[in-house]
C-alpha cells in the first residue's frame, strides 16, 4: 500500500493544504510533505494523528475495498426454469447492488410472473420478438424487439407474450425484486 499517496488523495479529497493538515495534526508541513512523497514513514501514532485530521481513522484508512467480479459470464448466470418463462439472473448476488438486471426469456403465449408495486424504477430492451406489457388495471402496451421501456414501480404489471414465438427481454429493476 502506498500509504504517501492515500493521505496525500484523502487530504486533496478534503480539500486542505498541506499547511492546514499540519495545523490540524500538530505536524509540520516538511513532514507532512516528505510522509506523502514516501521519503519517510510516520510511527502508527503519528499516522493515526494525521488520519484523525482527515477525519477518518486507521481501520477504515487500512481496509482495502475491492472492486469484485465486473465480467460475468455464462457459468455465472443463474437460471430459474418455470413453465411460461425463465429467468437467467445474469449479475449474481445482484440483492445486493442498487439495481438488477435479469434475462427473461418468455416462451410462446408466456407471461412474467407479475411484478409487484415497489419504489423504484425499471428498464427493459425487447432483444427478441414482441411482448405487451399488462399493467395493474388493464392498459396495454406494446413493445417489439429493438425497442426499450421504461416505468416506476407504482403500479404492478407483468410482461406477456402474445405470440407463438418466444421472445427476450432484459430486464432491469431498482431497487432489486426479481
Amino acid at each position: 500500500m502506498d500509504i504517501g499517496s492515500k493521505i496525500r488523495d484523502l487530504r486533496k479529497a478534503s480539500g486542505l493544504t498541506l499547511e492546514e493538515l499540519a495545523s490540524r495534526s500538530e505536524l509540520t508541513k516538511g513532514f507532512l510533505s516528505q510522509v506523502e512523497r514516501n521519503l519517510t514513514s510516520p510511527s502508527i501514532s503519528t499516522l493515526d494523528d494525521i488520519l484523525e485530521a482527515l477525519g477518518t481513522n486507521l481501520p477504515e484508512f487500512f481496509q482495502e475495498k475491492s472492486a469484485g467480479q465486473i465480467v460475468f459470464g455464462k457459468e455465472d448466470y443463474f437460471v430459474d426454469e418455470r413453465e411460461e418463462y425463465s429467468i437467467e439472473w445474469i449479475v449474481p448476488n445482484a440483492q445486493k447492488n442498487e439495481m438488477e438486471p435479469i434475462l427473461l426469456h418468455l416462451k410462446p403465449y408466456g407471461k412474467s410472473f407479475a411484478t409487484a408495486n415497489h419504489q423504484g424504477e425499471e428498464f427493459g430492451y425487447v432483444l427478441k420478438g414482441t411482448i405487451w406489457i399488462q399493467m395493474e388495471g388493464g392498459a396495454k402496451i406494446k413493445v417489439q424487439a429493438g425497442e426499450t421501456f421504461y416505468l416506476d414501480g407504482e403500479q404492478s404489471h407483468t410482461l406477456v407474450n402474445a405470440s407463438s414465438a418466444a421472445a427476450k427481454v432484459i430486464w432491469v429493476s431498482t431497487p432489486p425484486v426479481f
